[in-house]
């Protein structure tokens, strides 16, 4: 008799739902799994909060440099979208943990979160770029602030309701088949491959989202646990496609209002000098 081979990223017991893709991890582990996710993102929250806290809202970069504001964005991005990637992230440590130990299950594992990140802190440059633009033409002339929260409210809420959200959305919200797909990744730097193949399709999700940081600042800890909400929930909620368009609907309104209601265009209101040492 032939027996069927089982993937190592197969769960050998029933498991709990993550979301559309199905259970990924036993019940027991799915447990523990979660505890390390909050245990990693509520500091990632407290280190956000208390930035932002001191600096405060305002237009463009607030002066921060690039290595700042990218130390800064690195952090908030741990903090938005860890609970989010968790089904995936999870799981994949957990079929390294099984093939490897010791150093070279460290020396993995590191090098998926790496590669994640590094999309992450690559789209930090283009979005360091967006705000430092923003904050010259704020700075030259207050009054394009509320055009500019126009423009950005409207192309998010287009992002939202396109084709490429779509399509990234789904790829986020079927953990258990892109597991499957990694799978089949060959080395060398196989790992590094999946963290960013998966980061390049969290930022494909998270794109329009996080534009609004634009005119809401992106220093607003009232917007990042919003958009935090939204992210995870678009994700893991088996309406999340519909929470999607609901919100892209909502972006094109404030669009609308943007020219004529201020207070939507707090990271966009008055100028701001720059940080003592930058």
């Amino acid at each position: 008799m032939r027996h069927s081979r089982t993937s190592p990223l197969t769960p050998a017991r029933p498991a709990a739902p993550t979301g559309a893709g199905g259970g990924l991890l036993p019940v027991r582990e799915f447990a523990v799994a979660w505890f390390l996710v909050v245990l990693i993102a509520v500091p990632a929250w407290v280190l956000t909060i208390g930035q932002a806290r001191d600096m405060g809202v305002g237009p463009g970069t607030m002066g921060m440099a690039l290595p700042l504001f990218l130390l800064l964005w690195v952090t908030m991005t741990a903090a938005m979208m860890l609970p989010s990637m968790a089904p995936v992230a999870l799981t994949w440590v957990r079929g390294i943990g099984r093939r490897s130990s010791g150093r070279a299950r460290a020396a993995r594992t590191a090098e998926f979160l790496g590669g994640y990140l590094l999309v992450w802190t690559a789209f930090g440059v283009l979005a360091y770029a967006a705000l430092a633009l923003t904050g010259d033409l704020v700075d030259d002339r207050p009054t394009a602030g509320r055009w500019i929260g126009a423009v950005a409210f409207l192309l998010a809420g287009l992002y939202q309701l396109g084709p490429l959200k779509n399509v990234c959305l789904r790829h986020c919200r079927d953990p258990m088949g892109q597991l499957v797909r990694y799978a089949a990744f060959r080395r060398p730097a196989r790992d590094l491959r999946v963290g960013v193949h998966h980061g390049a399709y969290c930022v494909g999700c998270c794109a329009g989202l996080m534009a609004v940081l634009v005119p809401l600042g992106v220093m607003n800890v009232a917007a990042m646990a919003g958009l935090a909400v939204v992210i995870f929930v678009e994700k893991l909620w088996s309406r999340g496609p519909l929470l999607a368009r609901v919100v892209g609907v909502a972006f094109l309104v404030l669009a609308v209002l943007a020219p004529f209601q201020d207070w939507l265009l707090p990271g966009l209101a008055g100028t701001m000098s720059p940080m003592p040492g930058m």
